[in-house]
């Protein structure tokens, strides 16, 4: 079979659609990708995929830019039509943001089956508007806000691709920790990173107990504008701090860890579940309907993670969170084990098989969504 995935922007569009990719390559299928320049520009990922880049558009401006998105839009519809003359794919898989809309119209207009993902807990804009023309919807969660209940019987949960890479990490021994062991700290914003983290965790990292303070080691992704001052703050703390501006081996990094500190984008709860490690979640307080606050929910309702408000991210928060975790080896390793009983590492396979199905006009099997969403505990407490 042939299938065409659309996504671009940022690496949580991108990644999962890496892995599905993946899959697809490794059942024999043809497989190629539609973004846009940002998509295409990042590392590591789609490795003999063929890439096409279309213009896309984004809402906003006011009246001028929504004109100049609609152009792009309707431009980049053509070049994937186009395109899908030349080659025709069976069915077409958008993961949301602007630069799958286009492409996904064009399928719709030939007649060709789309099976859209959504990574968050949040449905996205570009899938609201698209869900109607959807065969089928692939989501990450049991609880999805947004969603429209007409479309609730077109549902499946599979998760949300991960790389082999990582979710092999989920059937490895969590690192040894106990009382004496170094504490082993990956800090990360995601793939855009985040500045408040490159401010808030090297002073939060300074006020822990120094028994414990002492026994750290920090891999930390910083924005190239603040990589420097944080490498002279760590050096200032006596904390031993490996720095980057960008992750590639996420594996590597993440199995060596024993507590990420980072943002609750869809991607990182999908590895840090996945893996099996706990986490301290500081969703991005502009994410587009907070949709990083409901990502957030599942693992912190488990007891595999603790999510502290941006307006609350404070060193002092931070230090006693840390503390309450490490000071107690017991406590981090359930809590590890918590994050891993809310993965789906299997995610690639489970939207493989539904895209299959839908390429060969087999109506999904659709799994019905709760209504509401329960509310996270207060302030993100970690349950007992």
């Amino acid at each position: 079979m042939n299938f065409a995935l659309a996504a671009g922007g940022t690496g949580g569009h991108m990644i999962p659609a890496h892995a599905l990719a993946a899959e697809f390559k490794a059942r024999g299928h043809g497989v190629l990708l539609i973004t846009d320049e940002r998509g295409a520009r990042f590392p590591g990922l789609f490795d003999g995929v063929p890439v096409h880049i279309l213009p896309a558009g984004r809402l906003g401006g006011g009246p001028l830019g929504w004109i100049k998105a609609a152009s792009a839009v309707m431009k980049g519809r053509g070049q994937a039509k186009r395109l899908y003359r030349e080659h025709t794919p069976d069915a077409v898989v958008g993961f949301g943001g602007y630069p799958a809309f286009p492409s996904l119209l064009a399928a719709s207009s030939r007649k060709i089956p789309t099976v859209l993902h959504e990574q968050n807990a949040v449905m996205g804009r570009v899938n609201r508007l698209l869900a109607g023309e959807a065969e089928a919807i692939g989501v990450a969660y049991d609880q999805i806000d947004r969603l429209k209940p007409a479309y609730r019987a077109k549902v499946v949960v599979v998760g949300n691709p991960v790389r082999e890479e990582i979710s092999r990490l989920g059937t490895m021994p969590f690192p040894a920790f106990d009382e004496a062991a170094p504490l082993k700290l990956l800090v990360t914003g995601g793939s855009q990173g985040a500045s408040i983290l490159g401010r808030v965790v090297p002073e939060g990292l300074g006020l822990l107990d120094p028994s414990l303070r002492r026994r750290l080691q920090v891999v930390q992704q910083c924005r190239p504008d603040d990589i420097e001052r944080v490498r002279q703050r760590y050096a200032e703390l006596g904390i031993p701090a490996e720095l980057m501006t960008y992750i590639e081996d996420m594996a590597a990094k993440l199995g060596d860890c024993h507590l990420m500190i980072g943002r609750a984008g869809a991607s990182t709860i999908a590895e840090l579940t996945a893996a099996g490690r706990p986490a301290i979640l500081i969703p991005f307080a502009a994410a587009t309907d907070d949709h990083q606050t409901a990502n957030a929910r599942e693992m912190v309702k488990a007891g595999g993670a603790r999510s502290i408000p941006q307006s609350g991210f404070t060193p002092d928060v931070l230090a006693r969170q840390i503390e309450a975790l490490a000071m107690d080896p017991v406590a981090l390793n359930n809590a590890a084990a918590r994050a891993l009983s809310v993965g789906r590492p299997h995610a690639a396979r489970d939207l493989a098989d539904l895209v299959e199905r839908v390429g060969n006009g087999v109506a999904p099997v659709p799994v019905g969504l709760s209504p509401r969403v329960t509310a996270a505990a207060p302030d993100g407490a970690m349950p007992a």
